[in-house]
């Protein structure tokens, strides 16, 4: 059985397990937000960056890609990007249906944000949110090269989000 992974945001561009294939794919009910404060990877305790994650919203929907494990790699990428994303309680690991390009439905792991964590602030406006991303830095690197390189992906694939190519924009204006 195929192991499914949503990428909606670094994964997009930076996976870091074996990938077998790559969909469009839909998710229901949930959109793509810089909801959670970093403090590790973009940012530091000190001074939070902002990383995305789905925040659930009744109507909505998220665009992204779904990831199939290589074959025979499941428990790895599983551990993998349980290392990864959940370094802190705030992002919750779900299985959760997204609907392929082309016509199918698989269930996914999905990392959503757990809207009663600390870290979670999804009520900043875009500006507070540039502000935040073109000054924060962390152990992955600069806030906004995740912004960029995220909107960027998201470009290439014909899934262009209206937040994030602001956001890019803002950022790079604010940024010497």
């Amino acid at each position: 059985m195929t192991l499914w992974v949503f990428g909606y945001g670094s994964l997009l561009w930076n996976p870091g397990f074996p990938v077998a294939g790559r969909a469009l794919a839909r998710l229901p009910g949930w959109h793509r937000s810089f909801c959670m404060r970093s403090v590790t990877h973009r940012g530091t305790p000190e001074r939070p960056g902002l990383v995305l994650a789905l925040d659930a919203a009744e109507g909505a929907v998220c665009n992204g890609v779904a990831l199939a494990a290589e074959a025979g790699t499941e428990a790895e990428t599983l551990a993998y990007l349980r290392e990864r994303e959940l370094v802190t309680s705030a992002y919750v690991e779900r299985m959760l249906p997204l609907d392929l390009a082309d016509g199918r439905r698989v269930e996914a792991v999905t990392y959503v944000i757990d809207p009663a964590h600390e870290q979670y602030c999804g009520a900043l406006s875009l500006e507070a949110q540039a502000r935040i991303i073109a000054r924060a830095t962390g152990g992955r690197g600069p806030n906004d090269e995740y912004l960029h390189n995220t909107a960027a992906h998201l470009a290439e694939l014909g899934l262009g989000d209206p937040d994030l190519e602001w956001l890019s924009a803002r950022v790079r204006a604010l940024t010497p």
